[in-house]
């Protein structure tokens, strides 16, 4: 498929979090996810370490069972304090914003399994209680990578969502997947589709000068 053609400014400001407008119907080619990869993997990485793996699903079994993790763990985020139903509850700026947000995120969690890939993308070792400057710059090492898979994505009209939830059940995911437990840590779970429609605009941000500080807090 051709490109969208897309600046880098429009790809920047314009890859969104896709839940509702994921086209659950339309398959998508391996080789298009190979080559959002091959762009994906020219990200920073520690020590110039590749300490990332990318388990890529289209099994449609595999593919429900792992939606069935996160349906199962979208009640108990919602009831957290930081969800984005409650995060957000006291900013009149904010909460119309939260509540949209919040309403395309359940309906991607109803819908989880039904995207034509699932990524999950992992990390080599396990690092439970592991200092400051060794997870920042383990999770530093794949992070960026994701996110330049997703914007790769956006300019072949794929929308993607970066998910997590399902971590709560993290081991019931490395046994749908066969990962290593002890071995690998997950980060997060894609779904990737082509969206429907390619008109996608920049989010809704507070004022900026609100979070920048020059040289100190």
């Amino acid at each position: 498929m051709s490109k969208l053609g897309l600046s880098v400014d429009e790809v920047l400001t314009t890859t969104r979090a896709v839940r509702k407008r994921l086209d659950f119907d339309r398959p998508v080619d391996f080789s298009l996810i190979r080559e959002c990869l091959e762009l994906a993997v020219q990200s920073p990485t520690g020590s110039a370490g590749q300490f990332w793996h990318f388990v890529m699903v289209d099994d449609p079994d595999k593919r429900k069972a792992l939606g069935d993790l996160y349906a199962k763990a979208w009640p108990i985020y919602a009831e957290q304090p930081f969800s984005i139903y409650n995060l957000h509850a006291n900013d009149p700026e904010m909460k119309p914003i939260a509540a949209r947000a919040a309403d395309s995120a359940a309906y991607l969690g109803e819908n989880m399994g039904r995207a034509p890939w699932l990524m999950v993308p992992v990390l080599n070792g396990r690092y439970e209680g592991a200092t400051a400057d060794l997870a920042a710059g383990l999770y530093g090492s794949i992070l960026p990578a994701v996110w330049s898979f997703m914007l790769a994505a956006r300019e072949r009209a794929l929308g993607t969502c970066w998910t997590t939830i399902h971590l709560m059940f993290e081991r019931e995911a490395a046994d749908i997947l066969g990962i290593p437990y002890e071995e690998y840590t997950q980060v997060a779970l894609v779904p990737i589709a082509y969206t429907k429609g390619t008109d996608f605009k920049p989010a809704p941000r507070k004022d900026l000068d609100l979070f920048i500080h020059r040289n100190g807090w």
